[in-house]
């Protein structure tokens, strides 16, 4: 009588699949990390060494530390203006010429937002609009 053999299973745990698992995850967090940047650059605006400047510039938009805004246009002396107006009275400044560019300056301890909000006003309108910067000290 021919018995036939039982085949014995194994209790071994095949762990290649598992570690190819973690390499991937480990690789994909190694560059996940890598591509996020952290927020604890401390930046002084407003400065530049650029040399570079708009020379033709038609409204100038101030913003002083107390958030008082005003404008002037060429070489016409400087108005106080409210933020709510300063979007129209770009506009109308812009509409005479538009090869010209509005420079903003901006005090540099002002919150972000204010200045966020007038570029807001500039890209809208499709107005050319330029940063002023101090020149950087020379070390």
């Amino acid at each position: 009588m021919a018995l036939k053999r039982r085949s014995r299973v194994s209790a071994d745990f095949n762990m290649s699949s598992m570690t190819d698992m973690m390499f991937l995850l480990l690789l994909f967090f190694m560059i996940a990390s890598t591509m996020s940047s952290p927020n604890d650059l401390r930046i002084k605006l407003p400065q530049s060494s650029s040399t570079h400047s708009t020379k033709v510039v038609l409204v100038k938009v101030s913003i002083d530390n107390e958030g008082n805004y005003s404008v002037a246009k060429g070489n016409e002396a400087a108005t106080a203006i409210q933020p709510e107006q300063l979007e129209s009275f770009l506009v109308d400044a812009m509409a005479q010429d538009t090869t010209t560019f509005i420079s903003l300056h901006a005090d540099e301890n002002r919150p972000y937002s204010e200045i966020v909000n007038v570029l807001d006003i500039a890209n809208k309108n499709k107005l050319k609009i330029v940063l002023a910067t101090k020149l950087a000290d020379k070390e």
